[in-house]
């Protein structure tokens, strides 16, 4: 009997096509439990009030990499110490279950409110987060794009263009990725718009992703299979991510933004147990409100993610586009109801990728 090392449970028996589809899936998730390990070893033990763990997701190395020093440069000068900023990385959804299980963070910046949910269910949240911090506390927000290669070889455009024949699909698997829900939905936005009978949307999405031949357990998993390993036609990526790559790999890729996203909000918490533990209470909730300043929220436009600041983010027009029509998380009902309908077991997801 298979069981996921997430979850417990039991996986249902594949097909050797839609086996070898997350074989990589699979072996990154390894590798995660590896470097989790080491993590709770070297960055989840106990701390002194100086030193704070970040656990974020996959896409926000980068930004943190130096957002952590903008943040101990303002800090120093604030207060006079020199603070410390661990961070962890993967899969969303596979780090709200490492603070779950016991990774000492102090404060957790992932894909998607549903995440943190996950770790207020046990009581390591106080109820309320999301008010704690300005616009949801979302301090940045993105949306999801295609990114191909230079020239655009399949004339890829919009979303009809990802369920064509011979059409080769990189997106992570959402059973472990929050990036990888967002990317469900924002299709899903596009389908509801064309079709408005449910049995008709499943067999868009049941096309799509039967045109996906790697289905990766972290959007950074995708992008490296992608970018790094030129695999695919088409990946669907942040649109940060989408940046990043062309910023680092210049006259390679290209971006496409479909006539159809979401409104993707990454959300940021104070994890409260541990951090009276670690009376880490004030520099963890300084940290996490200096995001919002107008350093940090530059910071993130150059990271390829649209500031929450309204004012900030108008003066990146060129770089995103401001008139993609996009959903909300509302528009589902919230994540609760969204993660019920489409990602639980049983759910949309697994109808249409198992079956």
């Amino acid at each position: 009997m298979l069981r996921d090392c997430r979850t417990g449970k039991e996986i249902k028996t594949m097909t050797i096509k839609k086996l070898n589809k997350r074989m990589t899936s699979v072996k990154a998730v390894g590798m995660a439990c590896i470097m989790l390990s080491l993590t709770l070893l070297s960055g989840c033990g106990k701390r002194d009030g100086l030193t704070i763990t970040n656990v974020s997701y996959d896409p926000t190395r980068e930004f943190y990499e130096e957002y952590n020093t903008a943040f101990a440069d303002y800090y120093m000068k604030e207060y006079g110490k020199q603070i410390k900023v661990i961070q962890s990385h993967g899969g969303s959804g596979s780090q709200a279950r490492s603070v779950v299980e016991g990774c000492n963070a102090d404060v957790v910046t992932l894909a998607l409110e549903h995440d943190i949910t996950l770790i207020q269910n046990t009581g390591l949240i106080d109820a309320g987060w999301k008010d704690e911090y300005d616009r949801d506390s979302a301090p940045y927000t993105s949306t999801i794009v295609f990114l191909v290669r230079k020239g655009n070889p399949l004339g890829i455009k919009d979303w009809d263009d990802l369920i064509k024949d011979g059409v080769e699909v990189i997106t992570p698997d959402p059973k472990s990725s929050g990036g990888a829900c967002w990317n469900f939905l924002a299709v899903l936005s596009y389908v509801k718009e064309k079709y408005t009978d449910e049995s008709s949307q499943k067999e868009f999405l049941r096309k799509l992703y039967s045109n996906v031949s790697v289905l990766d357990s972290g959007a950074r998993g995708s992008t490296t299979t992608f970018v790094e390993n030129k695999k695919g036609d088409v990946l669907i990526a942040w649109e940060n991510e989408a940046i990043n790559s062309m910023n680092s790999y210049p006259g390679e890729y290209e971006m496409i933004t479909p006539t159809v996203s979401i409104l993707a909000q990454p959300s940021v918490a104070v994890v409260d147990d541990n951090v009276k533990v670690n009376k880490s209470e004030e520099l963890a909730s300084a940290y996490l409100s200096y995001l919002y300043s107008d350093e940090a929220q530059r910071l993130a436009a150059k990271y390829g993610y649209r500031p929450s600041d309204k004012d900030i983010l108008s003066e990146y027009g060129d770089e995103f586009d401001l008139n993609v029509r996009l959903t909300t998380i509302d528009d589902y009902g919230g994540w609760g109801e969204a993660y019920r309908i489409y990602f639980d077991d049983g759910g949309w997801f697994d109808e249409i990728y198992d079956n």
